[in-house]
């Protein structure tokens, strides 16, 4: 998918280059940086005149993906740049054929269900993303777990 850019910001595929800049701003919202630099290629970033600001993922674990580490820089929150990194990934998970995304969250149970996400038991999420490292280790077992369905 190309670049997007609007108001100054643009949205990109993230490289090895970006790993420390997004490992910092992860640190920086207190979201967990586990395997991050495994699945950088997996993740999309947002930039202001060359500064990240944002950063999202999707893990793919055969027809699912696990929705991870959506994070903005809080200078910049506000701007709708948390909307625009969730709805790019929907989108390309949608043209990569995943079926379903899921997320945990301890925080924002309430922003999530705007774009389409509902609240499930951690029993009814798939094996597929209950083995990941984020479902086991990284996110608390009292984090919200949410779906969304991409096809029917």
């Amino acid at each position: 998918m190309t670049n997007a850019s609007t108001s100054g910001i643009t949205l990109r595929r993230a490289s090895v280059r970006d790993l420390s800049g997004v490992e910092d701003l992860l640190t920086r919202t207190k979201l967990p940086r586990g395997g991050v630099d495994a699945l950088i290629d997996s993740f999309i970033v947002a930039e202001d005149d060359g500064r990240l600001i944002g950063v999202a993922g999707v893990e793919r674990h055969g027809a699912y993906g696990l929705l991870r580490s959506v994070a903005v820089d809080p200078e910049a929150q506000g701007r709708g740049l948390g909307r625009a990194l969730v709805e790019r990934l929907i989108a390309e998970s949608n043209e990569n054929g995943i079926a379903e995304l899921y997320l945990l969250t301890t925080t924002a149970e309430k922003y999530f269900p705007i774009r389409g996400f509902a609240k499930i038991s951690r029993e009814a999420t798939p094996a597929e993303i209950q083995e990941t490292d984020e479902f086991t280790d990284l996110c608390p077992s009292t984090a919200t777990v949410m779906r969304r369905v991409l096809k029917t």
